[in-house]
């Protein structure tokens, strides 16, 4: 595979960064995750970190390229949630650590993702957003029924209402996986918490894809540091990890 890949994780104005990212690389495949520790619970940091690695552990413990890579990422996800439910197990219903997830496997020239709340998956390619996942969230249903427009999601004061993420309750969570994504030359994959997305608008991530002056981890950087700019003084955890397809 002929890939240029990157990853951010940005603080941004808050005392502790409880995101976490990683992109694992094997010859025949790669695996990209972006985990955001829900602050408002405990140990939201602890709950991430604990979802990266159960889901690193399961990709370098599976054979490449993987045979069932949907099968897999059901899985690898389910198997996370339970590790996270583990952590909170003697705390109360609201104390428990949660987290949200995205998480893409790419592999014989496609891409194969899914992700829990409302951290998200692009997929970008020539000067359009070709794909990208649908949150897990309260706005995200009255954007479906046309309640709200895409202009009011910024500003809607539930925008920040995750409906399922890891952790928590200990029945498996709704997780969104997407059927296989045909690659082409150029197109870049996008995973980022919603630090990233929240005050970015689609064409900021369009002319990302598009920049190559610069390698993908300085144009990412930029990007995680135009977002944080954007929220400032009140910006959040800022994370993301990003793949550029050039050729099988």
């Amino acid at each position: 595979m002929q890939i240029e890949t990157a990853d951010v994780s940005l603080i941004g104005h808050r005392d502790e960064n409880q995101d976490r990212v990683a992109v694992a690389a094997a010859d025949q495949a790669v695996l990209l995750v972006v985990i955001d520790g829900m602050g408002g619970h405990a140990d939201g940091a602890r709950a991430a970190e604990t979802a990266l690695s159960t889901m690193l552990e399961a990709f370098w413990q599976t054979p490449h390229p993987i045979f069932d890579p949907l099968g897999f990422l059901h899985l690898a996800l389910g198997r996370a949630h339970e590790e996270v439910v583990k952590l909170g197990a003697t705390l109360n219903a609201e104390a428990r650590p949660r987290a949200t997830c995205a998480v893409c496997l790419v592999q014989d020239s496609a891409a194969y993702w899914a992700h829990v709340g409302d951290s998200r998956i692009y997929q970008l390619r020539q000067a359009q957003v070709l794909e990208r996942t649908r949150d897990h969230s309260h706005v995200e249903v009255l954007l479906r029924e046309g309640l709200i427009t895409e202009a009011e999601v910024h500003g809607h004061p539930m925008r920040n209402y995750v409906e399922c993420c890891l952790g928590g309750d200990a029945a498996l969570p709704e997780m969104t996986i997407s059927p296989r994504r045909k690659l082409k030359a150029g197109d870049v994959l996008l995973l980022c918490t919603d630090g990233l997305w929240a005050n970015l608008k689609d064409q900021d991530f369009v002319r990302f894809a598009q920049s190559q002056t610069k390698p993908l981890r300085d144009t990412l950087n930029d990007l995680g540091e135009q977002a944080v700019e954007a929220s400032a003084p009140y910006s959040d955890n800022t994370s993301a990890a990003a793949l550029r397809w050039k050729a099988a």
